[in-house]
């Protein structure tokens, strides 16, 4: 696991934990701040995977 995919979960869970806060409050400028938050952080973990795959793929021809 990389640093993104490990950034990116942790994005996921805080924006879920603002969603959840949001709905709680009925603060919706925190609901939508946290719906960003979760896409952002699979944004960054999708890049984690994609690095991760060709990391491998690399290493893998080079033995």
């Amino acid at each position: 696991m990389n640093r993104d995919q490990t950034n990116g979960n942790a994005d996921q869970l805080k924006g879920e934990l603002k969603k959840q806060y949001g709905k709680l409050t009925n603060n919706e400028s925190k609901e939508a701040e946290g719906n960003m938050d979760k896409v952002k952080g699979q944004a960054k973990e999708k890049w984690g995977d994609a690095k991760e795959a060709l990391s491998k793929t690399f290493n893998n021809r080079r033995d």
